[in-house]
């Protein structure tokens, strides 16, 4: 495949927002709900222990059939992206896994998001470096044996979950799974968010004191 390493410009003042309005519930469905429901990735793609993270996208796309670690996206990452990889859906192939996850948490990249498999997952949750995936299994690519680290392009338009990613698109993913935002609407997007999460909050706090849902529907409109 056609080797390509390009960049994209971070927005730390609009990561600011998202790492606020993510420490609130169900911040996954909070993003889905303002963006009428889009941008959310193929409900197969779950993280691998409990975890929480938003950030920009560092996309990666592998060569279907011919995988390999995306080592490179390492050494493009910066503090704050997240690595999202296409890898074809491959469920019997790992891309990532311990060690890659100790080199990432180094360069303060939060995380890995891939349409595919990962592995050691007793190590990654031990660091807090915490992966998405379709499947875990423990066979890994020949890159470790080979040498090989080109045949993948980074910061290109990929899929991933059945959503197009495009590099610095905002990704915020949880226990439910992964919602990506376009960068283009990210600060409309992020500003709906926070106000869908306060809304929520008081709402949690008038069903703590036992309102009824007429008493919410009167209060908010909405439940």
């Amino acid at each position: 495949m056609l080797k390509v390493y390009n960049d994209f410009t971070r927005k730390p003042d609009l990561l600011e927002k998202f790492d606020k309005v993510v420490t609130c519930y169900s911040a996954a469905a909070v993003f889905a709900d303002v963006q009428y429901r889009t941008g959310v990735m193929d409900s197969g793609i779950k993280p691998a222990f409990r975890a929480k993270i938003t950030g920009q996208a560092v996309t990666v796309q592998l060569s279907k059939g011919d995988l390999v670690d995306p080592l490179k996206a390492l050494e493009m990452g910066q503090p704050g992206d997240v690595i999202v990889v296409d890898a074809g859906g491959d469920l019997n192939t790992s891309v990532c896994g311990g060690l890659m996850g100790g080199l990432a948490q180094n360069r303060g990249i939060r995380g890995m998001i891939v349409d595919g498999a990962g592995r050691d997952t007793d190590e990654l949750e031990d660091i807090n470096w915490p992966i998405w995936t379709r499947a875990i299994t423990p066979r890994g690519t020949h890159t470790m044996f080979s040498g090989r680290k080109e045949e993948l392009s980074i910061n290109v338009p990929i899929a991933c979950g059945g959503v197009v990613v495009n590099p610095g698109d905002f990704i915020v993913a949880d226990l439910m799974g992964v919602v990506v935002i376009p960068l283009d609407k990210a600060e409309e997007i992020v500003a709906l968010a926070q106000e869908q999460a306060d809304r929520e909050e008081q709402t949690r706090k008038w069903v703590a004191k036992g309102k009824t849902v007429e008493d919410l529907l009167n209060e908010f409109g909405r439940i």
